[in-house]
């Protein structure tokens, strides 16, 4: 009796392109934070349909290649940060720079409004004094890094709304009032998942993993002067703290 062999199985035509964009992103062709080709282009160079390319692509999301930014393209994923340690002195551009990340911060929201009763107590303020709320997303070579909410005291910094639009910097707007250093005096941590208006801001499915810290800043003579809540992207970022950052 003769032995018959079946045909090797073909390779799927979307698990081939995916496997080649895949290995070429490995390769260094794109760096992180970089948009692929467009759909069209892509499709062009593989001889394919847009649905068979767009379930490779969707592939290599799934994989954390790359993410979509809707109505932008698609772009190579950045690498996580190794290391962002959460000491006395937290400052969010050096931290990534020591980690080889090119960073950039948005602002996307200042408002002067009432304090609530955890604001108002963290910043050792009267019940319903006034603060001013900065509100933005913290970014590493474009990608978003986390979502962040800080909270001052408006009667001690009555211009911190002008100044935090002229120089784009917490810390540098805080030095321009005469905080020229500040330490974080608490930090809780918390691990969350995503709503869905947090997941957008940090491009990523509803329901993934966050990191919550909630810190408390405070100048040279021990008086708060920042109250603040960052949600950073779970899949991107590595939080350690040493013992220096538990001190004080």
């Amino acid at each position: 009796m003769t032995e018959t062999r079946g045909t090797p199985p073909r390779t799927a035509l979307w698990r081939s392109i995916a496997d080649t964009l895949g290995a070429e992103i490995a390769a260094g062709h794109w760096r992180p934070g970089d948009r692929l080709p467009t759909e069209a282009q892509l499709s062009a160079r593989f001889s394919v349909n847009r649905h068979t390319l767009r379930r490779a692509l969707a592939s290599l999301a799934e994989a954390g290649l790359v993410r979509t930014r809707r109505g932008s393209g698609v772009f190579v994923a950045a690498r996580a940060v190794a290391d962002y340690p959460l000491g006395r002195r937290v400052r969010f551009h050096q931290n990534l720079e020591a980690a080889g990340r090119v960073p950039s911060r948005r602002i996307d929201q200042v408002v002067t409004r009432r304090a609530d009763a955890g604001e108002a107590e963290a910043l050792a303020l009267a019940p319903g004094a006034e603060v001013h709320v900065v509100e933005g997303v913290s970014l590493a070579d474009g990608e978003p890094l986390a979502v962040f909410r800080a909270v001052f005291p408006a009667a001690r910094f009555p211009n911190l709304p002008k100044v935090v639009g002229e120089v784009d910097s917490i810390t540098r707007a805080l030095a321009r009032m005469g905080v020229e250093d500040y330490t974080r005096a608490s930090t809780r941590m918390l691990a969350e998942t995503a709503p869905a208006v947090l997941a957008a801001r940090l491009e990523l499915r509803e329901g993934a993993a966050i990191l919550k810290t909630v810190a408390v800043n405070v100048d040279a003579e021990g008086r708060p002067v920042e109250y603040g809540t960052t949600w950073f992207a779970g899949e991107r970022v590595v939080l350690s703290v040493t013992p220096e950052a538990g001190a004080g």
